[in-house]
């Protein structure tokens, strides 16, 4: 991973918005904005624009913590489309292996471990790539509700 974003022109019209933001929690505000406001661009209704604005908040936390400390960056790109948004969030972390995280026991919470989990009660579709030494990648999708 460079550290740059890479529009990869998969949006309606090729309608992408890509960041790059430094690894610190105070930038973590700025992706949740730029959310909101794509959110509103395609149409979705204020608890789904929570919902996505929630979800890249839990991404861009991960990044941050996980990431490679506050000299790199991190990336957000969000690919819009007619009735969904696909977000990816990318950070160059040392990366992990998915099987080994624990599933967390909502019975016995405990502070950390729940962002994955909480991603995917909010998106409609979810896919962590990640291994060791080669970072991280969220990538989240949300479709516009037909019931609006």
């Amino acid at each position: 991973m460079t550290g740059k974003c890479e529009n990869k022109g998969e949006g309606l019209n090729n309608e992408n918005v890509c960041i790059s933001l430094p690894s610190k929690p105070e930038y973590v505000s700025i992706a949740r904005i730029t959310s909101s406001v794509v959110a509103n661009k395609i149409g979705f209704n204020i608890e789904e624009i929570e919902d996505i604005k929630a979800a890249v908040g839990e991404a861009c936390n991960n990044a941050v913590i996980h990431g490679c400390g506050e000299d790199s960056n991190f990336n957000v790109e969000f690919a819009i489309y007619e009735n969904k948004v696909i977000i990816e969030v990318r950070d160059n972390g040392n990366g992990f292996t998915l099987e080994r995280c624990p599933v967390p026991d909502i019975c016995n919470p405990k502070e950390g471990g729940l962002g994955i989990f909480i991603i995917k009660s909010l998106m409609d579709a979810v896919e962590v790539k990640s291994s060791p030494g080669n970072g991280t990648i969220i990538e989240m999708i949300k479709y516009v509700s037909e019931d609006d």
